[in-house]
């Protein structure tokens, strides 16, 4: 019997860790993977909420049986319904033939709805009578047709607030949260940054084709340790991978965590002057001594001390304000700053950097110039 085009039958990205936060949340999940109730899983984005509703789905009862997929994002407002619910042929103008929806596809099985607060209202009505009576009816027909379907939902956006707010309907709410499920963020599961990192780099080296285990030097592996991960999981993929990719060699020494800045700065503004550093200029000479021994070092630190110094006066010298613009962490740039502190301070205003005594909280420290 052919395969429905619907169908996932195994989803197979990584579910590594070892924290106290991720083992947590992993002992929830496999104890309500049993139960037949809809699930609500909630997560920041790039935290792996499609892998947690995959392993729901393997644990079940269910395991033998379809897993559908629908991100409800991907589609516009008007094709949720047929694609939830599939059409009869001649529904409406283009419908040649019937077709089945997700619901249909994923019976006696489990259908994921990520990013269900996307979902419309008057969908939302047919969603809750499904899940309230195991019925509906494809787009065009008048004839309910019986479905059994475990519902397991995703989002990132605060279904509760828009409940309130009438953008999400309340009962529907009520009913797809028998459980739910917090997907931890990877800043809250700071062992794991390393194994995942490795795990990740063996992977993309493997890609390559490259038969040497990549390994991360002491900074490299500090600066992954200390980085925000606004992205999460996917985010620290991206940057390994990058990272491997970019390697000279076995050792990886340089992450870039944020491809979009510059080496060549930033531009001025209307009316502004750039400074240009009396090297940007020079002219690379392969067969010059000078250049050949030093200048690549020089070049890399007028940068750094360039672009810290813009980032720093832009801010009114908010470090975490900094560190965000620059893509780095806070423990970085604190390095950054005791590195180039003779650079960054001047006859006319000697910039010093404040004791963390004084502010308790990274988020309200400021390096201002003093008077």
């Amino acid at each position: 019997m052919a395969q429905h085009p619907y169908v996932r039958q195994s989803i197979s990205p990584e579910a590594l860790g070892q924290s106290e936060a991720f083992l947590d949340f992993q002992e929830r999940l496999s104890q309500v993977a049993p139960i037949e109730r809809p699930v609500l899983i909630l997560g920041e984005r790039g935290t792996g909420k499609e892998l947690a509703a995959s392993r729901l789905h393997f644990l079940s009862q269910r395991w033998e049986k379809p897993l559908i997929t629908l991100n409800c994002a991907s589609l516009a407002p008007p094709l949720v319904e047929t694609e939830l619910f599939g059409h009869e042929k001649g529904a409406f103008t283009g419908a040649a033939h019937r077709r089945t929806g997700r619901f249909e596809a994923a019976h006696q099985g489990t259908l994921f709805l990520d990013e269900i607060g996307t979902v419309p209202m008057e969908v939302q009505e047919k969603i809750l009578r499904v899940v309230e009576y195991g019925m509906f009816e494809r787009v065009g027909a008048s004839v309910p047709m019986e479905v059994d379907v475990r519902i397991v939902s995703a989002t990132n956006a605060d279904l509760p607030t828009m409940a309130r707010q009438g953008r999400f309907k309340e009962d529907l709410l009520d009913r797809l949260s028998f459980e739910v499920l917090f997907v931890p963020p990877l800043r809250e599961r700071k062992g794991d940054i390393s194994l995942l990192a490795r795990h990740f780099a063996v992977r993309m080296a493997y890609e390559l084709g490259t038969d040497d285990i990549p390994e991360f030097s002491t900074q490299a592996m500090e600066g992954l340790e200390h980085h925000p991960w606004h992205g999460n999981v996917r985010e620290l993929k991206n940057v390994v991978e990058r990272a491997v990719y970019r390697a000279r060699g076995r050792v990886i020494h340089e992450i870039v965590f944020d491809p979009f800045v510059s080496p060549y700065g930033l531009a001025p503004h209307k009316g502004e002057v750039a400074e240009v550093s009396p090297s940007a200029n020079r002219k690379f000479d392969p067969g010059a001594g000078p250049t050949r021994n030093g200048s690549l070092i020089t070049a890399r630190q007028s940068l750094e001390v360039s672009m810290l110094k813009h980032a720093l006066e832009s801010t009114r010298y908010n470090q975490k304000k900094a560190a965000d613009q620059l893509g780095i962490s806070y423990d970085q740039l604190r390095g950054l700053y005791r590195k180039h502190k003779e650079q960054l301070s001047s006859p006319r205003t000697q910039t010093q950097e404040p004791p963390h005594t004084q502010h308790p909280d990274p988020k309200t420290q400021h390096l201002k110039p003093s008077t």
